[in-house]
Parts: structure tokens; C-alpha cells; sequence
């Protein structure tokens, strides 16, 4: 990816991207396919799978979508997290992630304050509470590594990706993240619907409670159907294209996020999953425009090939 000024390539971005099939076999990539990542958010919907593994009854898209989500922080995100403690009979100071703003810049200009339940993984830590009420699991030492949530986490992804991590960290919201080479992360997108139906549904379905306005997720998902998309930290993004057996998994490597999502959706239209009556909802993360004193002055450029395996 470059980013263009007035005609000048300013920078390129680098990074790499892995296409898997669902047997965990490389499809397509650019880069190297075997850099080591931490997954970060994009693990949520394998995270929401295990929690209402626990919880013992079927809640609705909109909570389980938030519990997949890394959200704007906008009213309809909040209230339904709320919803979620309520179920578990807590409230907000339950909260183990670090207070935050909201995401979305609007929604961000009308709070007091950092608060817990305002991160975007607010959804996430809400559905690990309700577990931990409903299974019977401490609920105050919800983040340790060595919880039986986590221990469940820990077993989902190593079976979704084929492997164990190649090390366990600490996510920026607490709980533990796990590092896998890149077409792993893509593998275990393409087993994403056998191994999360339920969030990959709920995803589907609600695509809006799984991040909100003017975020790539949710409108790559409202835009294509079969589609799973989630973002994770530091510039990755992933992909499930549930017809296809395929996942992605991108990766840039300064961490520029619209450089993933400009990286994702080329991947994405080289894969032939963009239809024509997509391609309007996706340009602007295709190529974003580049602002100069508030205005347009150049744009990003995503400009790569795939290699086929």
C-alpha cells in the first residue's frame, strides 16, 4: 500500500496477507504468510462461542454480536451491554477492561469521562461476566490466564487454528491474546462458522451492533452477504467468506488500521467476493482519502497482487 500527497508517494505501508481454506491449507498471499501476530479482537467471535458455551440459553443477535464486537461506544452499543450485566445480575463497575472513550468520534464528544463500559471490548468482558455468573466461575478473576473461561478460550483457538499459539500475551483490554503466523489466523477464520456459529450468525444478522457507523465491518458485512469481517488492533484485519470455505487474514506492519482495511478489501475484490453492488460501500476504505488543512490532497493505494499457493 502507498500513500499518495499531491501527486508524491509520501510512504508505503508494508505488510502481508494469508488466504487459508478451511482444511488450513495456504490458498493465496502476499508477504509471508508465516509472520507471527498477536490475534487481538479478531479472536472475539471464538471468545463470544466459548462464554455462551457457559451461559446455557440462546440470547439475541444484538448481545451476542457486541459480545463479538470491538464497538463504537455509540447509545445502541451501550445499552445493550448493559443488557448483557443486567443478565447477570451486575452492572458496569463489573467492568474489568481499562476505562476508554468511544470509538466513534460523535459519540466520543458527549461523554464526561474514560469509563469501562465506553472500550470497545465492553461487549466482550459484559458476555465473560455472564458466563462466569451462569457456569459458576469466579467472575472477579475473569482476566487470569489460568481461569477456566480462558482455558476454554485457549482450547477453541488452538483447535480453530490447527495449532497451539505460539505464545500467550496480554490484550490491550487484559484478557490473555494469543500469537499464531498469519495463515493460521486465516485458517481459523475459515473454520470460523463451524467453530463460532452462533456469533458468526449474530455477526450477519445484527452487523451493526458488531462495530457501527463508518467502521469496515460493519459494512462489508451489510453489503455482502456470506461475509464475516473483524478487526483487530495494530493493523490486522480478518475475513470468513462462509460460502467458500476461505478466511484472511491481513496484517500491516506499522499498525496503519486504514492500511489493513484498504489491504482487506482489495484482498477481498481479488478474491472475486466484492459484487458489483458492493463496491460503493467499500470505496471509501478502499482508497481513503489523504487530508491536507481539511481538505482532499491525496488518497491511500492499495496496490498488490495475490500468489496463489
Amino acid at each position: 500500500m502507498r500513500l499518495e500527497r499531491s501527486s508524491l508517494v509520501e510512504s508505503i505501508h508494508h505488510g502481508s496477507v494469508a488466504v487459508a481454506d478451511d482444511e488450513g491449507n495456504l490458498y493465496a498471499s502476499v508477504g509471508d504468510p508465516e509472520r507471527v501476530v498477536f490475534a487481538r479482537s479478531t479472536t472475539k467471535p471464538l471468545q463470544a462461542a466459548v462464554s455462551l458455551g457457559l451461559i446455557g440459553e440462546d440470547l439475541p443477535d444484538a448481545e451476542v454480536a457486541v459480545m463479538s464486537a470491538s464497538h463504537n461506544g455509540e447509545a445502541i452499543h451501550l445499552e445493550t451491554v448493559e443488557r448483557i450485566l443486567a443478565r447477570a445480575g451486575l452492572d458496569s463497575a463489573a467492568l474489568r477492561c481499562p476505562p476508554g472513550l468511544p470509538l466513534d468520534p460523535e459519540s466520543a464528544r458527549v461523554v464526561a469521562e474514560p469509563l469501562p463500559v465506553l472500550h470497545n471490548c465492553s461487549g466482550k468482558h459484559a458476555g465473560m461476566l455472564l458466563a462466569c455468573v451462569r457456569g459458576g466461575l469466579d467472575p472477579a478473576s475473569y482476566l487470569d490466564a489460568g481461569h477456566p473461561l480462558q482455558g476454554g478460550v485457549l482450547e477453541a483457538v488452538t483447535a480453530a487454528a490447527g495449532r497451539p499459539p505460539v505464545a500467550i500475551g496480554v490484550d490491550g483490554c487484559g484478557v490473555p491474546v494469543h500469537a499464531l503466523p498469519l495463515v493460521s489466523l486465516a485458517a481459523l477464520y475459515a473454520r470460523l462458522p463451524r467453530a463460532a456459529p452462533r456469533p458468526v450468525a449474530a455477526m450477519t444478522a445484527a452487523p451493526y451492533l458488531a462495530a457501527g457507523r463508518g467502521r469496515l465491518c460493519t459494512a462489508a458485512m451489510e453489503a455482502i452477504r456470506g461475509l464475516v469481517v473483524k478487526n483487530g488492533a495494530e493493523g490486522i484485519m480478518c475475513a470468513a467468506l462462509i460460502g467458500r470455505g476461505l478466511g484472511v487474514a491481513v496484517k500491516v506492519e506499522d499498525g496503519a488500521m486504514r492500511a489493513a482495511e484498504a489491504a482487506l478489501v482489495r484482498t477481498l475484490a481479488l478474491l472475486g467476493a466484492v459484487p458489483p453492488e458492493a463496491e460503493e460501500a467499500l470505496a471509501p476504505f478502499l482508497a481513503p482519502p489523504v487530508l491536507g488543512g481539511g481538505r482532499p490532497v491525496g488518497r491511500l493505494v492499495a496496490e498488490f497482487g495475490l500468489v496463489s499457493a
